[in-house]
């Protein structure tokens, strides 16, 4: 066979970097093999930096209910054993975390059962800080989403979209809970008709939050928690540093635990960027 006959042979053979994500997306159902699933599309565009999307957290970092979500008890230690060893004793929803369908559902997907490919996903940031600035109660609204996609084009299949309220800073103090002296805390979140929206005209299989919880704090009745989670979507609480990642781009990767049975759990979360 003479060589550009080769040549053309071997071209018709390969895919193209493009198209082998294109066809990735385009699988409905994916053969397991050891583990190994297709690479999310969102992969394709290659990235150059790393942005860590995770709270540090200890027995002092805020949480929902007020009380400490984790403490450490040191059972050997390097000077008497040769190695440190701790035992753990943490709520499922402290710190950075991931809320399991299962947190908000009788049979919802458990933390241990969300598709791994569900959890490296494109990355899509709503920025409400500056109505969040003037307003803790402000709220993602089905508005925020269609001036998002009016900038920035479609939700990518099977992203994350996360709002950035600027709340993140706060963890500090007093300030991240902001309870007020009706004794309610005051912090954004998603309007249950955002999360409508996005489970109704997209494909987004992921809603974050810079704050305690997808709703906002002053929500008596986690509408958006019970909209969103049942439909075997997850959600993203306490999230770090969305200031420092670009509104479209990004490539989340959600470390969630594998606990079996579990409604939750703390994660390491990055961007690439």
């Amino acid at each position: 066979m003479c060589d550009i006959c080769v040549m053309n042979s071997v071209k018709e053979k390969m895919l193209s970097r493009r198209d082998f994500f294109r066809a990735s997306a385009a699988v409905t159902a994916t053969a397991a093999v050891g583990g190994l699933i297709a690479a999310p599309p969102a992969m394709a565009a290659g990235h150059g930096g790393v942005v860590d999307m995770t709270h540090v957290y200890d027995g002092a970092f805020p949480t929902y209910f007020g009380a400490p979500g984790f403490s450490a008890e040191q059972a050997f230690n390097f000077a008497e054993h040769g190695f440190n060893l701790f035992n753990l004793t943490i709520n499922e929803h402290t710190g950075t975390h991931v809320d399991a369908p299962l947190h908000f559902s009788a049979d919802g997907q458990s933390v241990d059962e969300i598709p791994v490919g569900n959890l490296v996903v494109p990355l899509c940031v709503v920025d409400i800080a500056a109505k969040a600035e003037g307003d803790a109660d402000a709220q993602v609204t089905p508005d925020d989403i269609r001036a998002w996609i009016a900038s920035h084009g479609e939700i990518p299949d099977n992203a994350c979209v996360a709002m950035h309220s600027g709340w993140a800073g706060k963890t500090g103090g007093d300030g991240f809970r902001n309870v007020g002296s009706d004794e309610k805390m005051h912090f954004p979140g998603f309007h249950v008709e955002a999360a409508k929206m996005l489970i109704e005209e997209t494909g987004a299989v992921a809603i974050g939050v810079d704050t305690l919880s997808l709703d906002y704090g002053m929500s008596g009745d986690f509408a958006t928690h019970y909209a969103w989670l049942p439909t075997n979507r997850y959600g993203i609480e306490n999230l770090a540093r969305l200031d420092q990642v670009p509104a479209v781009g990004a490539t989340l990767v959600v470390g969630a635990p594998s606990h079996r049975g579990g409604s939750g759990g703390p994660c390491r979360i990055f961007a690439m960027v």
